[in-house]
């Protein structure tokens, strides 16, 4: 039996689709829903495993990006969240779903909920919307949603995204290995510097997971490379044998979330 996802979107939203497809390719089932489908019925999230936020303009970021949908999570279906997560389910955010996840309290708790959140998605230094590909080395495995230390290539899209923390705050989450995701240079590097970091993120941290590791949040964009010719560089790559099959670096941030999930199907 295939595990069920949920991809939650809102006024705004705009990456559902793709982000749906890529989880049913990963072997889930995934229903689409709109959240005030779930403040009327929060008891549905239970028949859920995996719980995905997408990337789009939630409530069209007038209040800060993703501020309106994070108050939704913290304030409204907090107990069926914290429900949710102990039954050992998985969160996954992208772009705005981590700027969601972050600003609710999900990421940087050091139970399941943060009040208030401990770490914040700030404008971009360059002072506009960054529309690039980047490298990144995911240099923790505490989230199921990788495996392997090693460099991949997703894009960003976004304004808001440069994660800033205090020290103490940045010390705790690498000391806990709670840094998943950090923008590297040429040489494989951890940076600060434009553009390899589109956003002049703290540490070249793109992304982040809880403590447990079931909530993963991150900046770029995965299922917007898994197809091999979704890279800009594609013709200059060797070509998967079978060209139909998913062999874009993105994928995989999928099919570990599913696999992990499918686990919890009785």
């Amino acid at each position: 039996m295939e595990p069920a996802a949920l991809v939650l979107r809102a006024a705004g939203t705009n990456c559902e689709r793709e982000t749906a497809w890529t989880l049913r390719q990963a072997g889930a089932s995934a229903d689409i829903l709109h959240v005030n489908e779930l403040l009327r019925e929060p008891a549905r999230l239970r028949d859920y495993h995996l719980l995905a936020i997408p990337g789009g303009f939630s409530y069209g970021d007038d209040l800060g990006s993703g501020v309106v949908f994070a108050n939704q999570l913290r304030t409204r279906l907090k107990p069926e969240i914290e429900r949710f997560l102990e039954d050992g389910k998985l969160m996954l955010g992208i772009c705005n779903g981590f700027q969601v996840l972050l600003r609710a309290g999900l990421l940087t708790g050091r139970d399941v909920f943060d009040d208030p959140p401990r770490a914040t998605l700030a404008f971009n230094l360059s002072g506009r919307y960054e529309d690039r590909w980047v490298d990144l080395r995911i240099v923790s495995e505490r989230t199921p949603f990788v495996s392997g230390r090693k460099i991949v290539s997703y894009p960003v899209a976004h304004a808001e995204g440069r994660f800033v923390a205090p020290d103490a705050v940045l010390d705790e989450l690498e000391r806990d290995q709670q840094v998943v995701f950090q923008y590297v240079d040429a040489s494989g590097r951890p940076t600060q510097d434009f553009p390899a970091n589109p956003n002049g993120a703290s540490r070249g941290i793109a992304g982040i997971c809880s403590k447990s590791g079931q909530v993963l949040g991150l900046m770029p964009h995965p299922e917007r490379n898994v197809r091999h010719f979704h890279h800009p560089e594609w013709t200059r790559r060797a070509r998967p044998a079978d060209e139909s099959a998913l062999t874009g670096e993105g994928f995989e941030l999928f099919v570990n979330g599913v696999k992990r999930a499918g686990q919890l199907v009785s």
